[in-house]
């Protein structure tokens, strides 16, 4: 596996992870929870969520922090098997463990994820919008293989 491609992996994962802590870091310390703004046209609300996806499961953050950590390990260990390869599935990969270790963070550290991005079906934060982007590629990757394996 050329080196390039599989840093791809790691560049995105640290970038999600430590851009989504930097975001809810700022917001947490800036923002009271509820409080509205409007940044770059973008319409922000901080809330803490105890649970996942929607506001479900409250409560259980640290159950879903250690499914992040389990989610984590189980990627690097797909990852070492070496049968998927190339940019697009190393970049999905990234995006998702970027995600969820930014998540997971929240849920082990204060039992709730800082959540501000609104958006039509809830309020959201990077690391949710990283998973919704690595789930896509994912989803490519799958596309473009099947493609390949039916020429």
């Amino acid at each position: 596996m050329k080196v390039g491609l599989y840093m791809l992996f790691y560049v995105f994962a640290i970038l999600v992870m430590v851009m989504d802590q930097l975001s809810k870091y700022l917001i947490r310390t800036y923002i009271d929870i509820n409080e509205t703004f409007t940044l770059w046209g973008i319409q922000l609300t901080h809330i803490e969520n105890s649970g996942m996806a929607g506001g479900l499961f409250q409560g259980n953050a640290r159950l879903f922090g250690v499914v992040a950590v389990l989610f984590v390990i189980g990627v690097y260990y797909f990852r070492r098997t070496g049968e998927m390869k190339g940019a697009l599935i190393n970049s999905s990969l990234g995006f998702l463990v970027g995600g969820a270790i930014g998540n997971g963070i929240d849920r082990l550290l204060f039992g709730q994820v800082t959540d501000f991005i609104i958006r039509s079906g809830g309020i959201l934060n990077l690391a949710d919008h990283a998973i919704e982007m690595g789930v896509l590629l994912l989803l490519i990757y799958g596309f473009v293989s099947w493609l390949k394996s039916k020429s």
